[in-house]
């Protein structure tokens, strides 16, 4: 079947997930970031390799296997400091290698900072910005924000909550750098809690003051974490409503909604009535480690309703509205990342084009795609500033 392709000065229509959107550089933002240089060093399948970038649109081609989504992912690293794919650092080292190191330049507010990330089996992680290493990979967080969408997207719709939770916390740190300080430091103290939960039985005692100490901890951080969660939902899910009702063609209504413990109770209550429970399973079992979100349509589970087509308009919405509420909150536009986007066309689908103009507008962007012919010729067509990179194994 006959695969067509529209063409306009200054835009590119991009095909993500079977729907067509279009990439404008009407740039409304006096601060631009974008990504001019990478190196990567025994980074996964890549032993050695340099690139330096286009302002615009940068595309990977390349057989299937060679890497391309590697590079997507080193860049992921040097914004979040950790993988997309693989949060296992040492599953990122180039087999039978001990260390890898991933380096970028940034041109952030119109001067270069150097980013770099290493990662050795011996030593562990270390990030560093202008050759200084950081104390706490927290105070990165938020600097170089990126939004990334990939096939594996769809793990936020099968999989369980934790993968839900870890789209809240890393959309949310990457505006609030106050929020992924207070997420450390309820996480720490929940596993403190239940160390003391364990102790409890192993020693035959109970300490009343010092589960109040963590106890108190916990609501503190846990209070703030649920109320900026809860903020967020509620003003993301207008964005994410007006982008699914643009992408798709069918009538049916979708909704996101915060699932809280804390929702409909007081955060002491609950800690209380579950200490029974909590002693016995040596784990709290009550707060907002336990969060998530429900993705419905028609008042049902999106998982269990929603057909192919409506689970990828319902993830490409839900990161389009990321994108853009990012983008309101910071001021400019995170750098966009696009993993295997022209092998995902299905012509049958191709009827609706959406247009993202002002609101939808991206800085930077990369893609990977098996195709160089194909990327070349919609590429050369637009009038925008590209870059090509053929991606072969070493």
């Amino acid at each position: 079947m006959e695969r067509k392709y529209k063409f306009f000065k200054n835009y590119i229509i991009i095909i993500i997930y079977d729907y067509l959107f279009i990439l404008t550089y009407k740039h409304n933002y006096i601060y631009i970031l974008y990504l001019k240089q990478l190196s990567l060093f025994q980074f996964k399948n890549h032993s050695k390799r340099s690139f330096t970038f286009n302002e615009k649109i940068n595309c990977f081609v390349g057989n299937n296997g060679v890497g391309k989504t590697n590079i997507l992912d080193a860049i992921h690293y040097l914004s979040l400091t950790k993988s997309y794919f693989n949060h296992i650092d040492a599953q990122n080292i180039q087999f039978g290698n001990q260390f890898f190191i991933v380096k970028g330049n940034f041109n952030n507010q119109d001067k270069d900072d150097e980013i770099q990330c290493n990662f050795n089996i011996g030593s562990g992680k270390i990030i560093k910005k202008n050759q200084k290493k950081y104390k706490r990979f927290s105070e990165h967080i938020g600097q170089y924000p990126i939004i990334i969408i990939s096939p594996t997207d769809s793990n936020l719709i099968l999989e369980g909550s934790e993968i839900r939770r870890k789209y809240l916390d890393s959309s949310i740190s990457q505006f609030q750098k106050s929020y992924l300080r207070t997420l450390i430091d309820y996480n720490k103290v929940l596993k403190q809690r239940n160390s003391l939960l364990k102790q409890f039985t192993e020693r035959n005692y109970f300490d009343s003051i010092s589960l109040e100490i963590y106890n108190n901890k916990l609501i503190t951080y846990g209070t703030e974490i649920y109320n900026q969660r809860q903020s967020f939902l509620e003003k993301l899910t207008p964005v994410f409503n007006k982008y699914y009702k643009e992408i798709s063609s069918d009538n049916e209504t979708v909704s996101l909604s915060y699932r809280s413990q804390l929702n409909n109770c007081n955060f002491l209550t609950l800690l209380n009535d579950s200490l029974d429970k909590d002693r016995i399973s040596h784990h709290t079992s009550i707060g907002i480690h336990k969060d998530d979100i429900i993705f419905e349509m028609n008042d049902h589970s999106v998982k269990k309703i929603g057909s192919q087509g409506q689970q990828k308009s319902f993830l490409i919405s839900l990161k389009l509205a990321q994108f853009e509420f990012i983008t309101q909150k910071i001021g400019y536009k995170p750098i966009l990342l696009l993993d295997d986007i022209f092998d995902k066309l299905d012509d049958n689908r191709v009827e609706k084009l959406i247009a993202f103009t002002s609101k939808g507008t991206f800085s930077q962007v990369f893609i990977t795609d098996t195709n160089k012919q194909r990327s070349k010729d919609i590429l050369d067509r637009t009038g925008i500033d590209f870059e090509i990179f053929k991606i072969k194994n070493k």
